[in-house]
């Protein structure tokens, strides 16, 4: 949204303006929030993964939670567990970090599958069962999850399903030399302001009303053509079918066009152009097919063959 006294447009700006370099990922951050979908942001150690995260949450409405995987992660450090209370001689149920409206789930790949189960519920169903009890957690409910693609020792990699269940897969690099500059002018800046009072959040009705105008943004059907056959292009006799073991399913369809709405309105539209479809393709489309083994072999990647396909596929 253009108009800079929207909420979300100044909880762009203010989130915008304590990091360097990452606009991209501030606005598919908000794209994920105004698409009721979950992100995650793949990155070396030190490019502000994390601390993007905190500032987001520092803006948003409602509790706010963390969790910090290690291999010896239980589901309960999760979902929450029964305690026993003498005094009442019953049970009682503690909730886990789950029970926030944004959870930040660090280095997900170190979480164990019996955890990466649990989460998965939480994000597909926005449910928690334990104990034979399910209990709904808060709307709205975002997990923004990081990984270290570099280390890979006591990491578990994620299934496909759970992959498939985040609306965006964010790749970060290292800044260059201009923006570490300003990196370090920012953080002494910050080190000097620090009594400076944090921004008021924005308030639960905001974000509803925010998400509901994006649900109303219109995607024409030449627009909706076109996000199908950049779709089918991964699967048997499309462009990049044969270096493709597992194709993109219909829920990477849904979630190219959930985020091409979402785009559009951030850009001040109330309708989807094929340059949303194209600058969201990778991010939405990548984590949700498998290469094989050929491709693998000659270096290929996720990405780069969403990239053959934006070249192949054109808008009309």
């Amino acid at each position: 949204m253009d108009d800079m006294s929207h909420p979300i447009s100044r909880l762009q700006s203010e989130v915008s303006a304590g990091l360097i370099g990452h606009q991209n990922m501030v606005e598919r951050l908000l794209i994920a929030l105004l698409a009721g979908g979950h992100v995650l942001i793949e990155g070396p150690p030190g490019v502000a993964k994390t601390r993007t995260v905190k500032l987001l949450a520092a803006h948003l409405p409602g509790s706010q939670g963390r969790v910090q995987c290690t291999p010896d992660l239980l589901p309960s450090d999760l979902t929450g567990t029964q305690i026993f209370r003498p005094e009442t001689g019953s049970f009682e149920f503690l909730p886990g970090p789950l029970f926030h409206s944004l959870v930040l789930v660090d280095e997900i790949n170190r979480a164990p599958p019996k955890v990466q189960s649990a989460l998965l519920e939480a994000m597909a169903e926005r449910q928690v069962t334990t104990s034979g009890v399910t209990r709904p957690l808060p709307d709205p409910f975002m997990v923004v999850a990081t990984q270290n693609p570099i280390e890979h020792e006591g990491t578990f990699p994620l299934p496909e399903a759970q992959m498939d269940r985040f609306l965006l897969h964010l790749s970060l690099d290292m800044p260059q030399a201009d923006q570490e500059r300003q990196i370090l002018d920012l953080v002494e800046a910050e080190d000097i302001a620090r009594t400076l009072s944090p921004t008021l959040p924005m308030s639960s009705e905001d974000l509803k009303l925010a998400q509901s105008e994006v649900a109303r943004v219109h995607l024409s059907p030449a627009l909706k053509d076109f996000i199908v056959r950049l779709v089918m292009a991964t699967r048997s006799g499309g462009a990049v079918a044969e270096w493709v073991e597992h194709p993109v399913s219909p829920r990477g369809t849904l979630a190219l066009a959930a985020s091409v709405r979402a785009r559009a309105w951030l850009h001040g539209r109330d309708y989807g152009l094929p340059e949303d479809a194209q600058m969201l393709a990778q991010d939405v489309l990548a984590h949700r097919l498998i290469p094989n083994w050929s491709a693998v072999s000659e270096g290929r990647s996720g990405r780069s063959l969403v990239d053959d396909i934006l070249k192949q596929v054109q808008p009309w």
